[in-house]
């Protein structure tokens, strides 16, 4: 058997010894930016990261798929201070208005409240199980997350250039 590359790893739940058996979305985008197999690669924003990784593991497995490209999308993100506030403040500002009966506090009441971008991940997770809206929802913050940092001077992954497989490309 020969050995998994980015071009054949399945989106899979937790962390991994070696892409052979699976990958988290993160995993996937260490592979993807030539950086050591890790769920916490040194170009993607750790906010980002943080949120993908637990929202990944809560997911059921034919919509962790989805985020195969968001491997990629993610490679380059990493941005300073100002830009990951922002992104925490929008990921703990999207938790309030999008999951069913979560309230609506200050962003400062859900971090003193414990709340972290982790747990926020969890949340959305499992309200993403139930509805395929949520889960469109969690993609378009993605993707809103990623415009905060701006484009300029991130290099940007084509997963068609790269050769993602076809059965993996998401269908939104």
């Amino acid at each position: 058997m020969s050995p998994s590359s980015y071009q054949t790893v399945r989106l899979a739940r937790g962390r991994h010894q070696s892409p052979d058996q699976g990958a988290c979305v993160m995993e996937l985008a260490s592979m993807l930016a030539t950086e050591p197999f890790s769920d916490r690669p040194d170009s993607v924003c750790p906010v980002i990261a943080a949120f993908l990784r637990a929202y990944n593991d809560g997911l059921p497995d034919d919509r962790r798929q989805d985020l195969y490209e968001y491997a990629a999308k993610v490679v380059g993100s990493v941005s300073g201070r100002r830009v990951r506030r922002t992104r925490a403040r929008r990921c703990l500002l999207w938790y309030a208005s999008e999951i069913p009966g979560a309230r609506q506090p200050s962003t400062l009441g859900l971090m003193c409240a414990g709340w972290t971008l982790g747990s926020v991940g969890r949340a959305a997770a499992r309200a993403s199980r139930s509805s395929v809206a949520t889960h469109h929802s969690v993609l378009r913050l993605l993707d809103e997350l990623l415009e905060l940092g701006g484009s300029a001077g991130r290099p940007s992954l084509d997963l068609e250039r790269v050769g993602a497989p076809q059965g993996l490309m998401p269908q939104l």
